[in-house]
């Protein structure tokens, strides 16, 4: 009995060092082939990656859960840079920017960076760029954190919305969150998933995010899964997802702070972030916010209705005196 105790602890053993090693290999790999684009900008201590384009009125884009810069400038950036001066900046945890620490994080104690923490850290680090009066766009997961910069600063000349994250949401999260988001699961779940996870798995969920419509060809190479997968970038975006709900119960009940022209852009067929659950409600909460509703568009209308998108823009900047 002694003998097959020792057998399964250096079984254990081994097999916790493989997933090490191979988790490490991928990460190694995604910092060759996906190396930081911008700038880190050092804000108290904490690194936080940023991309500046353009010229013209300040435009801030906030990226979705798991996301990077790289969703912003497969395409979109482009379409917009010869009007706006573009920041586009990664989330706390996410792509080259670092965790938080407390000197912006609220409930430090949980260590999984709510909205305002993020909005917070976020905004200061594009003063130290130099924007001034920026719209600030938020897609998905980016979206509760424009609504609470909007909530707690007013140095802002509006708000786009994009598929994004607003309103309190029936039911639980996906498993890979509630389990990921835990802190055993986050040392024993996630090393896992980054070492084994294999590239048919992440086609599948980069599909499910865009049906109906497609991926565009090249998407996926641009944006990096690789990225996505550090065991870092997985244990901060399932503990930011899986203790969201709470801090959006609070913000919800706050949105009538907003006083800067708001506008949001939701498909009707969005399955990830529910138009009915979400954006349907917002322009009873938040006075003056109008809401452009995409038939039959899923999760990622700024790269499949960029058109759509990029009028909303343009609405807010105009209702903001910018033009």
């Amino acid at each position: 009995m002694k003998t097959m105790l020792v057998v399964l602890v250096v079984l254990a053993i081994v097999g916790i060092g493989t997933v090490q090693v191979l988790a490490q290999k991928r990460e190694r790999n995604a910092a060759v082939h996906y190396p930081p684009q911008g700038t880190l900008i050092d804000v108290d201590g904490v690194a936080v990656h940023a991309e500046q384009m353009g010229q013209g009125p300040d435009l801030v884009l906030i990226h979705g859960a798991s996301g990077n810069t790289r969703d912003f400038t497969f395409a979109f950036a482009d379409l917009l840079k010869d009007r706006y001066r573009i920041t586009i900046l990664d989330r706390p945890g996410l792509g080259w920017s670092d965790r938080a620490g407390p000197q912006y994080e609220r409930i430090w104690t949980n260590a999984h960076e709510d909205p305002i923490t993020q909005a917070r850290l976020l905004r200061a680090a594009t003063q130290k760029l130099g924007v001034e009066n920026p719209i600030v766009l938020g897609h998905s997961f980016g979206g509760i954190v424009a609504l609470a910069w909007g909530v707690e600063f007013d140095d802002l000349a509006g708000i786009v919305s994009v598929a994004g994250v607003a309103n309190p949401w029936p039911g639980t999260l996906d498993w890979t969150y509630t389990v990921g988001g835990t802190a055993w699961g986050g040392a024993l779940l996630i090393p896992l998933l980054s070492a084994f996870v294999p590239q048919t798995y992440v086609d599948t969920i980069v599909a499910g995010i865009f049906e109906p419509q497609k991926a565009p060809a090249g998407y996926l190479e641009h944006v990096g899964s690789a990225m996505t997968l550090r065991r870092n970038t997985m244990r901060a975006n399932t503990r930011q997802v899986n203790w969201l709900r709470p801090h959006v119960v609070d913000l919800s009940a706050r949105y009538n702070a907003i006083t800067e022209p708001v506008e949001i852009v939701h498909g009707d067929a969005d399955t990830i972030v529910p138009l009915d659950v979400h954006s349907i409600k917002l322009p009873d909460q938040i006075a003056g916010a109008n809401l452009t509703v995409l038939q039959g568009v899923g999760h990622m209308p700024h790269h499949t209705h960029a058109s759509d998108v990029i009028a909303a823009i343009d609405r807010v900047a105009t209702r903001a005196g910018l033009r």
